[in-house]
């Protein structure tokens, strides 16, 4: 059995996203694009899946043993057990077949379910962002060279910026109260979208981003990035576990501090 690092890993995982980011913007703001409703009823188009099925083949092709999760192509099984790459082709399908720039390929290597490698790739915004274990958490913009990104500073709650990205996800969770007692507690209160919240936690923009209703492929590249730039990432009330549905990313200073508010509110 071949033993990779996580450098080795990351390396693929630029690759595969640099090859999707070529088939995510040549389908972006056409006019053909197909559109079709999945059970759920979320929205999925034929970029999503070509987008996907372009990240598959890479991957397959380079670690033929490694497990495969996917959002639109389901489970797919190797001979090693304790790696699984897991991929969204596109966070924020709704905004890409709207024709808003903030969406992204997001793809992700857990090693026992614990995401080791990450990279969140928005070609539309001309911005990419990835870390590996040990390596740190970085960017690049447009043509520019590639930033160490670090989380911010803030150390009280008065003092910090969180977004709560989707209301009714709060709503629905039963968390109205808790997100009201967040929200007033904090100096500002935004609700920045999908993968993008997060990422400005891992820069420092932002404080504090969570949200509910969210599935493992929503999570896992998240989840290195900002622990990488020195933050803390946990599900909402505080496990370290990728498949509770929902997710809390901070600059690790206000962490435990929304994590209790989280548990005590409704």
């Amino acid at each position: 059995m071949s033993v990779f690092s996580p450098g080795d890993d990351l390396s693929l995982a630029l690759a595969a996203a640099a090859d999707a980011d070529l088939v995510s913007m040549a389908r972006f703001r056409q006019a053909d694009l197909h559109i079709t409703t999945k059970p759920d009823r979320t929205p999925v188009t034929d970029a999503d899946r070509a987008v996907e099925d372009t990240i598959r083949a890479k991957i397959r092709a380079a670690r033929p043993d490694d497990n495969i999760l996917g959002e639109e192509r389901g489970h797919s099984g190797g001979t090693e057990s304790s790696r699984e790459w897991v991929i969204d082709p596109i966070d924020g399908t709704a905004g890409f077949l709207r024709g808003l720039p903030i969406w992204a390929t997001m793809i992700a290597l857990t090693v026992d379910g614990i995401p080791q490698v990450g990279v969140v790739s928005a070609p539309a915004l001309r911005q990419r962002w990835w870390a590996a274990a040990g390596q740190g958490a970085w960017t690049r913009r447009a043509a520019g060279p590639p930033e160490k990104i670090h989380v911010s500073g803030v150390s009280a709650l008065e003092d910090a910026v969180v977004s709560y990205n989707n209301l009714p996800g709060w709503l629905d969770a039963g968390h109205h109260a808790s997100l009201m007692e967040l929200v007033g507690r904090c100096w500002r209160a935004r609700a920045v979208g999908d993968f993008w919240a997060y990422m400005l936690v891992a820069e420092g923009q932002l404080d504090i981003a969570g949200e509910w209703d969210l599935q493992p492929y929503d999570i896992a590249a998240l989840w290195p990035i900002v622990t990488e730039a020195g933050g803390a990432f946990s599900a909402l009330t505080g496990e370290h576990d990728i498949s509770l549905g929902s997710a809390l990313a901070t600059n690790s200073l206000l962490h435990d501090e929304v994590v209790a508010i989280i548990r005590g509110g409704d």
